[in-house]
């Protein structure tokens, strides 16, 4: 009796469902990108009535918006996030041989970070000016590079939890973690004025179409000699 293939990619159904859902996300991604870029007014006039808002809530509650400020350039930093992917990438290659899942797993991150740089310098939409900022950032606006991040790492991290197998405890804490940090750095950012929020729904559409992509093309990539795994 042969041995059951090890590493075995996923089943067509998964992705075809990864494909189409790229294609939703690209499609829900573009329009948005246009909107942005032609200064489409009522998305501009949403965008200025929640940020004025929210950026009055931060003055007004300066204990929630240092808990938030902590949050976000520690927490949910981009480079923090990507420090967790790569203890990820560490231990895929230490404990399970699996070389080719590490670099796809690099290469998606490096892909959206290249991506969210691109849009940045081609759309160089400025950021919220508030007479009494409560937080600063630099570069150009959308998309939102930490929902943008959050939403790639936190979607691959689940993703590689799915694929091996992982047990229902760790699966639904981790499932609680992602959502959190997701929805909880796109929160973070329009609270401190320092992005609209259709940056941050940007972020969330363009790190989502990464996501997707990557799953739809991992079982074309060359992963012979990868052991077998089931997380717990």
């Amino acid at each position: 009796m042969h041995p059951p293939p090890v590493d075995s990619p996923p089943r067509p159904s998964e992705h075809r469902a990864a494909a189409r859902l790229a294609c939703a996300l690209a499609a829900c991604s573009a329009l948005l990108l246009t909107l942005v870029a032609v200064r489409w007014h009522p998305l501009i006039s949403v965008d200025g009535a929640v940020a004025r808002t929210t950026h009055r809530w931060a003055v007004d509650e300066p204990g929630t918006t240092h808990v938030f400020r902590v949050l976000t350039d520690w927490v949910w930093d981009p480079l923090t996030l990507r420090i967790v992917c790569a203890v990820a990438m560490v231990w895929l290659v230490w404990r399970r041989s699996a070389w080719w899942t590490a670099l796809w797993l690099a290469a998606t991150c490096a892909l959206a970070t290249l991506l969210q740089q691109g849009l940045k310098a081609a759309v160089d939409r400025p950021r919220p000016v508030w007479p009494d900022p409560v937080d600063s950032a630099h570069y150009t606006a959308f998309p939102s590079g930490h929902a943008l991040t959050a939403t790639v790492v936190c979607g691959l991290l689940l993703w590689l939890l799915h694929h091996h197998r992982a047990g229902r405890t760790l699966w639904r804490t981790a499932l609680a973690a992602a959502v959190l940090s997701v929805l909880g750095v796109g929160l973070t950012r329009v609270w401190l004025g320092v992005h609209w929020p259709s940056d941050v729904v940007g972020g969330w559409l363009l790190g989502g179409l990464v996501v997707a992509a990557a799953v739809s093309v991992y079982d074309r990539l060359p992963r012979s000699g990868e052991l077998p795994t089931r997380a717990t």
